[in-house]
C-alpha cells in the first residue's frame, strides 16, 4: 500500500500502481471525467502513469493553468497528424505551447497558406472526435532514431541523436500515429475540445539558424471552453482594430520608412501628443526633487568597457570607428544612460548629508535590434527613456524604493491604469557580480517591496545583469498585460565606474544605485496609449483637443474668432470651414479623427456668442457661451498633476 496525500492535508491508501484517474473516481466519477493529470510530489505526470510511492498528489483539471498548458500541447500534436494525414511526406519537428496557443513546426517542398486551415481544421475535429489515447512508451536511443530515420523524419532523429547521454527517450502514441515527445499529456485526444482555431503561417529555421532548413510554422490558439476562445478572438479583433501603426497613420501622428528602420518620424500631431506626456513626467519628477540632466549619446568604448555592458551588449550596440591619422577611437551610441549618469555623480566629492540624489533624464538610446523583432513604435532601434538614477546609501534604499513605488502608481492612475501587476526577477545566470552582494541586493528590494506593501509574483532569473528588478505590468482596457516600469538595485555599476561619497565615518563607502524608469520607452509607450484608448485619447492628451464646425460660411469669421479665443485659454483648437454638410462633418471628425470635442457654430451660434458641443461618443449637444466654454474645457484639458 501507499499513502497519497491531497493539497488540504487529506490522506488516503492506495494500491501500489495506482494512477491519478484511479484516484479521481475513487472520489467521485464526475472530478475523474475533468482530470486531465496530475501533479506527483510537484512534478507533472500524466493522468494514466502509475504511481508507486507514498507521494503528495494534486489532480489538474481544465480550470488550473497546467491543465490548459496540456490542451494546448495536445493540440499541436493533433495538429501534426492532421497535417501528415492531409499532406503525405511533411516532417514534422517541434510544436511546443506559447501564450494563448502553439505553433508546429513543418519541414515541406509546397507552402502551406491559410486557405489550408479549414481542410486541417476539419481533420483536427476528426482526430479529436476518434478520443485516442494518448500512450506513453519508453524506447532506446538506437531503436528511436532507427525508426525515425526509417519513417524519413530526419529531424526528430537529428534530435534525438543530440540529447545527453543517460535521457530518458520517450514517444507519445495518439491512435496508429505517434511523436517524439518528453510530456505529458492529456488522457485522450477527445480531452482537447473543440476550442482552438488556426491563426496563422510564419516561416522559421531548424534550431532557429538561418543556415538551417527553412521550416513553415502554423500558429494556433486553443482554450479550455467555446466561450474563452470567442472572448481571445474578440480581443484579437479589438486588437487589430487599435493596432497604433495602423491608428497611427490614420491621426497623422507618426510614420516609418525603410531608411530609417526603426526609427520613428513625428508629425506635429505626434509631436503634440510627445510633449504633453513628457512635460506630465518632467512636471512629475520636479516636484519629487529629482534634477534633470543630459548626457552624450555616443561614448567611448572604454567607459561601456569598464561598466560591463561591453561584452554583455556589444552586439546590440551601434559602433563607430575613427581614424585620426594612427590613433583609432572606437565609440558606441548609448544603449542605456546609466554609465553616464555616474559620470555625473562622480564630478566633484559627495557627502552622505547631499545623498540621496535623485538624477533623471529623458535620454535618447539606440540598441541594433535584429529587424525581425521590429515592431511599429513598440520595438524600435532609436527610442528616449524617462530614465532615472536615484544613488543613495544602503539605509535609504527601501525609503527611496517605496517612495518611487508610489510615486510610479500615481502616474500610471493618471494614464488611466489601475490594474497593475508586479514581478520580481531575481539574479540571472550570467550576471556580474558577488553571491554576497546579489544576497545583498535581493534583500534590500524584497524589504523595499514588504514596507510597500505589494504583492509580487516571482520571476526566477530574470534579473538585470548588475542587479534584481521589480517589474510593473499594466493591464489595458482590452486585457492585454504591458510590462513598462523597472526598478533594480545595483550593488555593482557604481563599485565598476568608482563612484564614492564621504560616510559620516570621514571615510569613502559607495552609493547604491538605484536604476528606475515608470514609463520605460516613450515610444513604446505611447503605442500602449493609442492602442489603450483606440486613439480616443482624454482630453489633457488629444494633439487637436476642440474642432470648430461651421454649419454655414456666414459663421466663418465667428469661427475664427472662438478658435482663437479658445487658443488663449490655452487649448488646441482646430476649425472645420468645409463646403460640407455638418452631419459629415461631424462623422468624420468623430469617427476618423477622434476629436474630443466638437464646436458647431451657424448663425445663431454667431449672433449670441455661443457654442454648441458635441462629446466624442456621444449624441447630445450642449449649449455654453463662448467664455463659459474656454474656462471649463481649458479646466477639463489641464494634466491631471495640474488640475491638483
Amino acid at each position: 500500500m501507499i499513502t497519497l496525500t491531497f493539497p488540504d492535508g487529506a490522506t488516503r491508501d492506495y494500491d501500489a500502481g495506482v494512477t491519478a484517474l484511479e484516484v479521481a473516481k475513487s472520489i467521485s466519477s464526475g472530478l475523474a471525467k475533468k482530470v486531465l493529470a496530475a501533479k506527483i510530489d510537484g512534478e507533472l505526470r500524466d493522468a494514466g502513469r502509475a504511481i508507486n510511492d507514498n507521494a503528495k498528489i494534486e489532480l489538474v483539471t481544465a480550470v488550473d493553468p497546467e491543465g490548459l498548458e496540456l490542451i494546448r500541447h495536445d493540440a499541436a500534436h493533433v495538429l501534426a497528424e492532421a497535417v501528415q494525414e492531409l499532406f503525405p511526406g511533411t516532417q514534422v519537428t517541434i510544436g511546443p505551447t506559447i501564450e494563448n496557443g502553439f505553433y508546429y513546426d513543418f519541414y515541406r517542398e509546397t507552402p502551406f497558406s491559410a486557405d489550408d486551415f479549414a481542410a486541417i481544421e476539419k481533420k483536427m475535429t476528426h482526430i479529436i472526435n476518434r478520443n485516442d489515447k494518448f500512450e506513453r512508451q519508453v524506447m532506446e536511443r538506437d531503436e528511436a532514431i532507427s525508426l525515425f530515420k526509417d519513417m524519413g523524419e530526419e529531424f526528430k532523429a537529428e534530435l534525438i541523436s543530440d540529447l545527453p547521454e543517460g535521457e530518458t527517450i520517450t514517444v507519445y502514441k495518439q491512435g496508429k500515429w505517434f511523436d517524439l515527445c518528453r510530456g505529458p499529456h492529456l488522457p485522450s485526444t477527445g480531452k482537447v475540445g473543440k476550442a482552438f482555431k488556426l491563426m496563422k503561417i510564419a516561416g522559421a529555421y531548424w534550431r532557429g539558424d538561418s543556415n538551417n532548413q527553412q521550416l513553415q510554422r502554423i500558429y494556433g490558439t486553443a482554450w479550455a471552453t467555446q466561450e474563452q476562445l470567442d472572448a481571445h478572438l474578440h480581443m484579437l479583433a479589438e486588437a487589430e482594430a487599435r493596432d497604433h501603426r495602423k491608428l497611427g497613420r490614420e491621426l497623422d501622428l507618426f510614420h516609418m520608412q525603410p531608411e530609417a528602420q526603426g526609427m520613428v518620424f513625428w508629425h506635429d500631431k505626434g509631436a503634440t501628443l510627445w510633449r504633453e506626456v513628457e512635460n506630465y513626467i518632467r512636471r512629475r519628477l520636479q516636484s519629487a526633487g529629482y534634477v534633470e540632466v543630459k548626457t552624450p549619446m555616443l561614448l567611448n568604448n572604454a567607459l561601456w568597457q569598464a561598466s560591463g555592458h561591453w561584452d554583455k551588449f556589444r552586439e546590440n550596440m551601434f559602433v563607430s570607428e575613427v581614424k585620426h591619422g594612427a590613433h583609432e577611437e572606437i565609440h558606441a551610441l548609448k544603449p542605456m544612460n546609466c554609465p553616464a549618469h555616474v559620470q555625473i555623480f562622480n564630478q566633484g566629492m559627495k557627502s552622505y548629508r547631499d545623498l540621496p540624489i535623485r538624477m533623471g533624464e529623458f535620454g535618447c538610446c539606440h540598441r541594433n535590434e535584429p529587424t525581425g523583432a521590429l515592431h511599429g513604435i513598440m520595438r524600435v532601434r532609436g527610442f528616449v527613456q524617462d530614465d532615472a538614477h536615484i544613488f543613495c546609501t544602503e539605509d535609504q534604499v527601501t525609503d527611496e524604493s517605496k517612495t518611487y513605488i508610489e510615486l510610479l502608481k500615481s502616474v500610471y492612475r493618471d494614464f488611466g491604469y489601475e490594474d497593475i501587476t508586479v514581478k520580481f526577477s531575481d539574479r540571472p545566470e550570467v550576471r556580474a557580480g558577488s553571491d554576497e552582494t546579489w544576497d545583498k541586493s535581493e534583500k534590500a528590494l524584497m524589504d523595499a517591496v514588504d514596507a510597500a506593501g505589494l504583492d509580487v509574483i516571482m520571476n526566477p532569473g530574470e534579473g538585470a545583469f548588475y542587479g534584481p528588478k521589480l517589474e510593473f505590468v499594466l493591464r489595458d482596457a482590452i486585457g492585454r498585460d504591458w510590462q513598462c516600469g523597472t526598478l533594480q538595485v545595483d550593488f555593482v555599476l557604481p563599485e565598476r565606474l568608482g563612484a564614492s561619497y564621504i560616510g559620516e565615518d570621514d571615510q569613502r563607502h559607495r552609493p547604491v544605485m538605484l536604476h528606475r524608469a515608470i514609463l520605460g520607452s516613450i515610444e513604446r509607450f505611447l503605442g500602449i496609449l493609442i492602442e489603450n484608448y483606440a486613439g480616443r485619447f482624454p482630453l489633457w492628451l488629444a494633439p487637436t483637443q476642440v474642432v470648430i464646425a461651421t454649419i454655414t460660411s456666414d459663421a466663418d469669421e465667428y469661427a475664427e474668432q472662438a478658435a482663437a479665443t479658445l487658443r488663449k485659454a490655452g487649448l488646441r483648437v482646430e476649425t472645420d470651414l468645409r463646403n460640407e454638410k455638418i452631419n459629415y462633418k461631424i462623422r468624420e471628425l468623430s469617427a476618423d479623427r477622434k476629436i474630443p470635442v466638437i464646436a458647431v457654430v451657424g448663425r445663431k451660434e454667431a449672433d449670441e456668442g455661443k457654442l454648441a458641443l458635441r462629446r466624442l461618443g456621444g449624441r447630445d449637444q450642449v449649449i455654453m457661451t463662448l467664455e463659459d466654454a474656454a474656462r471649463d474645457l481649458s479646466i477639463e484639458a489641464l494634466a491631471p498633476d495640474l488640475r491638483d
